[in-house]
């Protein structure tokens, strides 16, 4: 009868540690689904360009060029992109609109020339201020061959927010996608003058190369936490 009793039991563990196994695997398997339909969603390029202008599906995009003038939209043709820069707005906790009437005074002030092609917003919505066949005043020596992409944030270390983030990481591979470049071919300001932009990026290597990472497909489980 003991040795019955015990050969029960063995076999009442051995179907709760199947059942275990089968249950993380599930789990395992949902975890992947979920990761890879939000890899689908977020990266695959699901965008057009038409007359200079990028729209990107299951995103908020918006164009309002800046009126032409010498100071932020010269209206010089942009006439091959080699790169894409990543930019930080300097200007903590102002909006896209905000940024895009900074652009559209210099016009008026002749502070300064500077403008971006592309502002991201702290919900993720886009905001295109300049189209795609015409060179920004935002990078500088590359501002002849590359297309320059402002991200608003809110805090003190330049971290963008979620929305930001994700929005960022669609935009630049759909424009990867579109000009046939690598995550090489993608730099931030930092890396043209020195200058400490994208703050973040600049201050923490490692996200930026994570950053690059996911814009390759590389640690799909990655995405999950956006």
């Amino acid at each position: 009868m003991k040795h019955a009793k015990s050969n029960s039991l063995s076999t009442r563990g051995q179907r709760r540690k199947i059942f275990h196994k089968r249950y993380l695997l599930m789990i395992l398997c949902i975890l992947l689904l979920g990761s890879f339909l939000t890899y689908f969603k977020e990266c695959q390029f699901l965008y057009h360009v038409e007359n200079g202008a990028m729209i990107l599906n299951h995103y908020h995009c918006q164009q309002d060029y800046l009126t032409v003038n010498r100071y932020s939209r010269p209206g010089i043709q942009l006439k091959k992109v080699n790169g894409i820069v990543i930019h930080y707005t300097a200007n903590r906790g102002s909006r896209a609109l905000n940024n895009r009437s900074y652009f559209e005074n210099l016009r008026l002030t002749h502070q300064t020339s500077a403008s971006s092609h592309f502002i991201i917003d702290q919900d993720g919505t886009i905001l295109q201020i300049i189209p795609l066949n015409e060179i920004a005043y935002a990078s500088n020596a590359r501002n002849k061959d590359t297309i320059s992409i402002e991200c608003c944030y809110n805090e003190s270390d330049g971290r963008f927010t979620r929305a930001t983030y994700r929005t960022l990481i669609a935009l630049v591979k759909a424009l990867m996608d579109h000009y046939h470049l690598t995550s090489d071919d993608v730099i931030r300001h930092y890396d043209v003058t020195g200058k400490l932009c994208p703050l973040y990026f600049v201050e923490n290597p490692r996200e930026w190369m994570l950053f690059k990472k996911r814009l390759d497909g590389w640690n799909i489980l990655g995405f999950l936490y956006l």
